[in-house]
């Protein structure tokens, strides 16, 4: 029995611009809040700043929870792909928001040890319930790497 995972992680060295643009507005908010915290200014009036800009200012509590939950190897606001770590909080904020929880925690275990990610768990399923009420829906993209794969023969 032949068994495959996923073609490539979604998300990891793509150009940051070519982000469908519900991704890209996460992505700008999560290096926006990372620049802030590194220059000694607040990250959640930085993030929040970001996000209102498609009327989801209220996502930016629960992304300062997560962020301070999961701290990641962010890229500078004008870095041009997107890092690994990136695409893996990415992935899992969009699983989270979907309501695959299990998914959602194994995307933040290529992250963190297991007490923190379990404790960054809510702050990622509110942070997409956030997005939700904004009317941004972030893509599924193992979902969409799985469906463009060939079908196995056998």
């Amino acid at each position: 029995m032949a068994i495959s995972g996923l073609p490539d992680w979604p998300w990891a060295g793509t150009v940051a611009d070519d982000l469908p643009p519900q991704e890209k507005l996460l992505l700008d908010a999560i290096r926006a809040w990372y620049g802030a915290a590194r220059a000694g200014q607040p990250p959640l009036f930085a993030a929040r700043m970001i996000l209102a800009t498609e009327d989801a200012g209220p996502a930016a509590p629960p992304l300062d929870a997560l962020l301070r939950a999961a701290p990641i190897a962010a890229g500078c606001p004008f870095c041009q792909r997107v890092a690994p770590q990136e695409a893996a909080l990415l992935l899992a904020c969009a699983l989270a928001q979907r309501g695959v929880r299990s998914e959602a925690l194994a995307a933040l275990l290529r992250l963190l040890p297991l007490q923190a990610a379990y404790a960054a768990l809510p702050a990622a399923i509110h942070l997409g319930c956030a997005f939700r009420r904004a009317g941004l829906l972030l893509r599924h993209p193992i979902r969409e790497a799985m469906r463009s794969r060939p079908a196995a023969r056998g």
